[in-house]
């Protein structure tokens, strides 16, 4: 009975993950340009740490480490929720929205595994070729000291595959609450327009957390935005470990569950009020 109450979601995940590795000319675009940015990123890090020496002896992730982690931002970077779901936000505008309410499923858990088939099936070849091109052919090439990095130890890698699906399930869950805005406020614009800088900034993506003033370390470790890079790119290169290590996913799994219950209650809410009008 269990499985037959998932198979509509598993089929719902399947769908849009073949769909969306169809778009192929898309991934390889998106690949080059987070290549070329990837490569700015890291000539930006290797300028900070050369030109400072004594900072960058003290720095809390070494220039080896932050590479990586540029590295490892920019292959993911799909997995980040920049925006809500444009077939969300398309099926609010037009009304398409009501077929979801009329299929027999949870239209939150419905529209939260397309939200993960839509992230991952854009991420997962460009992951790929990047791990080819800043893990293989740079190092074969002579720029190892430029390379994305394996995990330091055993450990790390296998603590990394915890912090990655805490990764894509906290992007999910706020892909669903940027949804649920949509639906409340009937325009993608505005949520869209709030959610990129805060995850630029206050995931990691625009600068390494760490190298961010020593005041404001444990704030943005404890924030919800850090799980979505900071967190599982350090425990990759072992810069969390232990208690710390466990911490931190600890922190993944509960602002999770926090942004799920919350959009799950918003969206209740939401459609309990929503009106469609046309035919």
């Amino acid at each position: 009975m269990a499985a037959d109450a998932l198979r509509p979601y598993a089929a719902a995940f399947t769908a849009r993950f073949q769909l969306m590795l169809q778009y192929r000319a898309a991934a390889l675009a998106g690949f080059t340009t987070q290549c070329w940015f990837g490569a700015v990123k890291v000539m930006v890090l290797a300028a900070f740490y050369g030109g400072a020496p004594q900072a960058a002896a003290a720095a809390p992730i070494s220039l080896a480490q932050a590479i990586t982690y540029c590295w490892l931002g920019q292959g993911l970077l799909a997995l980040s929720p920049w925006t809500a779901d444009p077939e969300v936000a398309l099926a609010v505008r037009t009304g398409a929205v009501s077929y979801d309410r009329l299929r027999p499923v949870d239209t939150y858990g419905f529209w939260y595994v397309r939200a993960v088939g839509w992230m991952t099936a854009r991420a997962a070849p460009r992951a790929a070729l990047m791990i080819a091109f800043a893990g293989i052919a740079l190092p074969a090439l002579g720029f190892a000291e430029w390379s994305w990095r394996l995990p330091p130890d055993l450990a790390a890698g296998l603590l990394f595959v915890p912090a990655l699906a805490l990764m894509v399930a906290l992007s999910a869950s706020l892909v669903m609450l940027a949804n649920v805005l949509v639906a409340v406020t009937l325009n993608d614009r505005g949520v869209n327009t709030l959610m990129m800088p805060l995850v630029i900034v206050f995931s990691g993506s625009l600068l390494p957390l760490q190298l961010m003033p020593d005041a404001w370390r444990l704030a943005l470790f404890l924030q919800p935005f850090a799980g979505l890079m900071d967190i599982p790119f350090r425990i990759y290169f072992g810069n969390l470990r232990g208690p710390e290590a466990l911490a931190g996913l600890g922190l993944q799994a509960a602002w999770t569950a926090v942004f799920v219950l919350a959009g799950r209650r918003v969206l209740e809410h939401a459609m309990a009020r929503l009106q469609v009008q046309g035919g």
